[in-house]
């Protein structure tokens, strides 16, 4: 299997732009945008995750390289085939993406990402280090028995992932209108991260947007709605084990108490959900947002 890794290539740019990014903000009005401790929580979360990565791919390469073998069809290393692989891959992410914010199983391996309540470009090294467990590489499965070369997914994905970094910015407003229509940018992911009511669950998009408003996720930025950044039950520490770990022990937490037959959901249905309606899930506060600016839309005149 012929595969190549850019992301330790891409770690020096990383960086270099986080360092930039830090000037930039000291010189502006954006100098809370990073803390100290939240940042150190960040970093370590992605030494973690490369770590967990490594380890993980101990299996996930051979189940690739199974599922491939099992395809009738094989593509090979054509450009055409790359570019297809690129696509594919991402739209597979969204997938991934999409079900890792609305099953909670997938959310426990997730949320780490989004538990910094600041938004920095430090904050796309915040990757998980249970994505395995949660059983999040299935998802890329499907492209091995399309016919994809393992090692063409595997590099797909880290140009995918790499790619999402520049977009954990305040720094870049808005790209050109027709980059916006396209791509995943810095406004779009924005929005990805906030806690808003009108901004939950919207905007997976890995590197094309396009998935989103063909699937109905897609929200665009508000410039007169300041976003909070976070998750709705924030962490309010920044202990790292508690950053990694805390979904997976709130889960264990509501399996134990559980009447029995509601105990798997609390594993698979959607975060935040309860047997007794005592919590809200994200839908439920956007709903309610959505309610919110309806009502207070002035009456037509007609």
């Amino acid at each position: 299997m012929t595969s190549f890794d850019p992301l330790p290539y891409a770690i020096p740019a990383f960086v270099l732009l986080i360092m930039l990014e830090i000037a930039w903000a000291r010189g502006s009005e954006r100098r809370r945008i990073y803390e100290a401790r939240d940042t150190a929580v960040s970093l370590a979360l992605g030494v973690g995750s490369l770590i967990a990565g490594a380890a993980a791919a101990l299996v996930t390469v051979p189940l690739l390289v199974s599922a491939h073998a099992l395809s009738p069809l094989a593509f090979g290393w054509a450009w055409w085939a790359w570019a297809l692989c690129f696509v594919a891959d991402d739209l597979a992410y969204y997938w991934l993406h999409r079900t890792g914010h609305r099953v909670r199983w997938f959310w426990a391996a997730h949320v780490n990402h989004h538990s910094s309540q600041h938004y920095n470009l430090s904050t796309a090294l915040r990757q998980t280090w249970t994505g395995f467990f949660a059983l999040s590489f299935i998802f890329r499965l499907p492209l091995a028995f399309a016919g994809f070369e393992p090692g063409m997914i595997l590099t797909c994905a880290a140009f995918n992932l790499i790619y999402q970094f520049w977009i954990h910015t305040e720094a870049i407003r808005r790209m050109p209108r027709w980059f916006e229509a396209v791509m995943n940018t810095p406004s779009h992911h924005r929005v990805h991260h906030a806690t808003n009511g009108r901004y939950l669950d919207r905007n997976y998009a890995g590197t094309f947007i396009i998935w989103d408003k063909l699937f109905g996720t897609f929200e665009p930025e508000v410039d007169e709605v300041p976003i909070r950044y976070g998750i709705v039950s924030q962490l309010g520490s920044f202990n790292l084990i508690k950053a990694a770990f805390h979904e997976w022990a709130a889960i264990a937490r509501d399996v134990w108490h559980a009447p029995w037959r509601h105990k798997l959901s609390y594993m698979w249905r959607e975060p935040g959900w309860s047997h007794d309606a005592s919590r809200e899930t994200s839908e439920m506060i956007r709903q309610r947002a959505v309610t919110a600016r309806i009502e207070d839309t002035p009456a037509s005149k007609d």
